[in-house]
């Protein structure tokens, strides 16, 4: 049960991540999913482990990661699409 938790709470983190930066539309439920698994690790890694925590995620900085991963990967995949 916790492995599913996770997943949903990554969905959550990645579907916010994409709303803030307006990338989130052409995103699945997939994407998002590892959107946030990934920018937590990133934002945890970076930040630290503060601030309220769902399914061993700290919420602020796992947010502020999948921000800077979605970011990352649109830039990236803009610039190889243009090409």
């Amino acid at each position: 049960m916790g492995l599913i938790w996770s997943l949903i709470v990554g969905a959550i983190i990645g579907a916010i991540a994409g709303a803030i930066t307006n990338r989130g539309a052409a995103m699945g439920w997939i994407a998002n999913i590892v959107a946030g698994l990934i920018g937590a690790w990133i934002g945890q890694g970076l930040l630290g482990t503060w601030g309220p925590s769902l399914a061993g995620m700290a919420l602020i900085p796992s947010i502020i990661g999948a921000i800077i991963l979605v970011l990352i990967v649109s830039l990236v995949v803009g610039r190889t699409g243009k090409k």
